[in-house]
């Protein structure tokens, strides 16, 4: 009874009047004792004119219910059909109580007839309800039991996101319920009428190949079978960030299917960079891109436009490390084609090698970084040895025997106006003390000036930083302890005359901070501390503003790259050491100025020369040290007492580098190496070359006001504001290069109609570009139609770009353009 009782109170409140006809004369008894407030039962008896006049005439405004023992009559018969068909009808068979459970009229009841099976669950029942609005139509219906069934939103794309997530796992329960409940001729009309999908026999897997076949068809002149609407479907689907995992794995399973690989070779790489519906397409891409460069028939702006605009691809994450090293490769040809090697001077040489020179250390150590993070040895083979041939012969080594002619007839080790490394504290650190300032010296063990370089770059681009890099002449030898004592407050610096290869600064030990942290106070009584790079990355915030407070100047000592590169079992892991101690002078920066430190400086006590090959025996020196007596040796440098003169090494007296004793000093040639029993070898320091010599001393300073800003972007307004096709194309012009304090700016662009509604598919856009040519500042997007667009004909649209509300997932309108959208009949046809 209260089944019944709740159902009648459902349906009275859409209907005034309710009729029910008791087929099967069981439940007289039920509405008899039925009490429904405000609502008059009336029997029909016989008696249905007088009912007809009583519930429309003299009651108009009153609620009925109107029970018949028995069928319902025929139509002909019927003298009240008119009001049961303007009315609603209680039923008490099956789909009728379903009907009442989910407030549905007796419209609907072939619906519940057809998918019965759907029906049977009361938890599908209960789903559906709440999803069912007053409006909804059959059609509406039966999209939204079709999404209970794949659990999703009630949206054919979203549905069928559901679906193909399942199948990319091997199962198929989702669609079977869709079947069993007879919905699989709905969905099938809904792919039909979306996508164009009409095939002899329609199936899931099949609709996947058919997706993939026709998207990829679009870009490649292939046979089309699908709309545009499917590509602005599948573009959606491995955007998403559920279903991304789903795509790749279909996409993978259809590569094979259709041959793509096979299809691919015919392909140029060019005509691909907007496709990447396969994994096979960036693949093709590379192994194009890395032969083009090979055979040096694409410049570096080609060859950065093309890594670029792959960049917003999605496959670009996998393949990141090949694309990058890739483009750095292709960079350092065009650098190492431009550069002039040629120096009359020792200041010319540091000069120039701060200007220019550095940047093919850089590009290299960024290559080689990348290829070993891609782990891709074999596809990058040919371009890693010609890499090696060019850095190693015609720069390298080029370079500092050019660099060694010089070093040969310099009677001192100095090149003034640079700074040589024994000035440091002086020239650098005593300024800011005069002045009543504090200053924080980090200290980076073979932090090499092109890392350097690197270094200001990275922190120009923070917020209210700003920081300027200039070339420092280190000490000879260029090793640890005398780059260390070097940057200390001194008078006279020392090599100590036995086997330690230890420095005396004003004749104290210099080696390990606590002998450093005496010297430093020494000169700054009290106010003057020395620690390790992790002693004060572990410091809380209140320990490390009395840091700041308590003390004028702070050395932190900071090692990594020398750490990994000294030892022969992590040696190749150098560049890796140099990436991570960026990121990591980064931390120490920003945890100094967060304490209140205003004024830093950065430098380092050595460069290094690395080599990523093994190295040959001409890389070796032919000239063996020797002498009355040799106090120490390494790879690159020996200290001793009346060396003899070889045609190989490079002899200096201690005065003649600015030393005080008198120990002698060897060192190779060039890039030449020492042989050193249990030592590796591609990673040295010690030596004269401009890689070990170069040291960057890097000011620092954190502003109080904001100093970074965004590119602006433009939408370059065409000869037409009309749409008259199913595609779009669209220029995009970035005003202002990107730069350190220029950030760059990541927007998502699509058409959408007057009902804010997107009508095209969307595209991410990173306008980050650098060059300070306008032409290469713009971007072209072609952006495809949907169905849904068709509904604004005659009507103006807005092609928008938006940019994302930053820690949250909205975006607000950027930048906006209208256009008239007057599509033909003709331009409904896909081929």
């Amino acid at each position: 009874m209260d089944k019944i009782k709740q159902a009648l109170t459902n349906i009275f409140k859409k209907h005034r009047i309710v009729f029910w006809y008791d087929a099967k004369k069981e439940l007289r008894h039920e509405f008899e004792t039925l009490e429904l407030p405000g609502i008059e039962k009336i029997e029909l008896k016989n008696n249905e004119f007088g009912v007809k006049h009583h519930i429309l005439r003299e009651k108009p405004e009153q609620k009925f219910l109107l029970y018949h023992e028995g069928p319902q009559p025929p139509d002909l018969d019927n003298w009240l059909l008119d009001v049961l068909l303007a009315h609603g009808e209680f039923r008490t068979d099956q789909a009728g109580i379903w009907l009442s459970e989910l407030e549905l009229g007796i419209e609907f009841v072939k619906i519940i007839q057809t998918h019965a099976d759907f029906f049977n669950a009361a938890k599908r029942r209960e789903k559906l309800k709440d999803l069912i609005k007053p409006d909804d139509t059959p059609g509406m219906i039966r999209l939204k039991m079709m999404a209970v069934c794949a659990g999703a939103e009630p949206r054919v794309d979203e549905i069928l996101e559901n679906l193909l997530a399942e199948i990319a796992e091997g199962g198929e329960d989702k669609f079977n319920l869709i079947r069993r409940c007879n919905l699989d001729t709905f969905l099938w009309d809904q792919l039909k009428r979306n996508y164009g999908y009409d095939p002899e026999t329609a199936g899931m897997r099949d609709f996947v190949i058919e997706l993939f076949k026709s998207c990829y068809a679009m870009g490649t002149d292939g046979r089309i079978r699908l709309t545009g609407d499917a590509l602005v479907f599948l573009k959606r689907w491995k955007d998403s960030i559920r279903h991304h995992k789903a795509f790749e794995i279909l996409s993978n399973e259809c590569a094979d299917f259709l041959k793509i690989e096979q299809d691919l070779q015919k392909q140029d790489c060019i005509s691909l960079l907007e496709l990447d519906y396969f994994r096979l397409i960036d693949q093709k891409i590379l192994s194009d891109l890395v032969q083009n460069v090979v055979e040096r028939t694409i410049s570096a702006g080609a060859c950065a436009v093309v890594v670029r605009q792959r960049r917003q691809n999605h496959w670009y994450k996998d393949f990141v490390h090949l694309y990058e090293a890739v483009d750095h490769a292709s960079q350092f040809m065009q650098v190492l084609d431009e550069v002039n090697l040629e120096m009359e001077s020792l200041v010319e040489g540091v000069q120039r090698y701060a200007e220019l020179w550095y940047r093919p250390d850089q590009l290299y150590r960024k290559y080689v970084y990348h290829v070993s993070r891609s782990g891709q040895t074999t596809l990058m083979q040919k371009l890693s040895d010609m890499m090696e041939n060019l850095y190693s012969n015609t720069y390298l080594l080029t370079l500092n025997n050019n660099w060694q002619r010089i070093v040969d007839a310099a009677s001192k080790w100095q090149a003034p106006p640079v700074t040589l490394q024994s000035r440091f504290f002086t020239d650098y650190v005593r300024p800011f003390l005069k002045n009543r300032k504090k200053v924080f010296v980090v200290i980076s063990d073979a932090l090499r000036f092109e890392a350097g370089q690197e270094l200001q770059g990275l922190i120009r681009q923070e917020d209210r930083y700003w920081a300027a890099i200039e070339p420092c002449l280190s000490m000879l030898p260029s090793y640890t302890q005398m780059g260390m004592a070097a940057l200390l407050p001194n008078k006279e610096i020392a090599i100590s005359e036995n086997n330690t290869g230890s420095v005396l600064v004003d004749g104290q030990n210099s080696q390990g901070t606590a002998y450093r942290n005496k010297i430093l106070q020494k000169a700054i009584p009290q106010t003057a501390r020395v620690l390790r790079a992790d002693e004060l990355l572990t410091m809380n915030k209140d320990d490390c503003r009395g840091l700041i407070r308590d003390h004028d100047v702070v050395y932190v000592y900071h090692n990594r790259i020398d750490a990994t590169g000294d030892k022969r079992e992590s040696e190749e892991r150098t560049f890796e050491a140099v990436e991570e101690t960026l990121q990591e002078l980064i931390k120490i920066i920003k945890k100094l100025t967060a304490a209140n430190a205003n004024n830093l400086l950065v430098t380092a006590d050595h460069g290094f020369i690395y080599q990523h090959r093994a190295l040959d025996e001409s890389d070796f020196s032919g000239s063996e040290p020797e002498g009355e007596e040799i106090l120490f040796r390494d790879r690159r440098f020996v200290i001793g007492k009346k060396l003899l003169e070889k045609p190989g090494l490079r002899k200096f007296e201690s005065s003649e580098l600015g030393l005080k004793g008198d120990v002698e000093i060897q060192i190779p040639k060039s890039i030449n190496r020492l042989r050193l029993k249990g030592s590796g070898s591609r990673f040295v320091h010690g030596g004269a070359s401009l890689q070990e010599v170069v040291i960057p001393v890097i000011r620092i300073n954190k502003k109080r006001k904001s100093d970074v800003s965004a590119v602006e972007v433009e939408i370059l307004q065409g000869a037409s504001t009309v749409i008259t096709s199913g595609q779009v194309a669209a220029t995009f012009y970035q005003s202002e290069p990107a730069s350190d304090k220029v950030r760059p700016r990541f927007l998502r662009a699509g058409i959408y109609n007057p009902a804010d509604e997107l009508i095209s598919d969307s595209h991410d856009l990173a306008f980050d570009l650098s060059s300070e040519n306008p032409r290469e500042r713009e971007i072209k997007v072609r952006f495809v139609l949907t169905k849904k667009a068709d509904e604004a004909n005659g009507q103006n649209v807005t092609l928008r770009l938006e940019e994302k509300l930053g820690g949250t997932s909205h975006y607000r309108e950027y930048k906006s353009i209208r256009y008239l959208m007057r599509r033909s009949f003709t331009s409904d046809f896909d081929f």
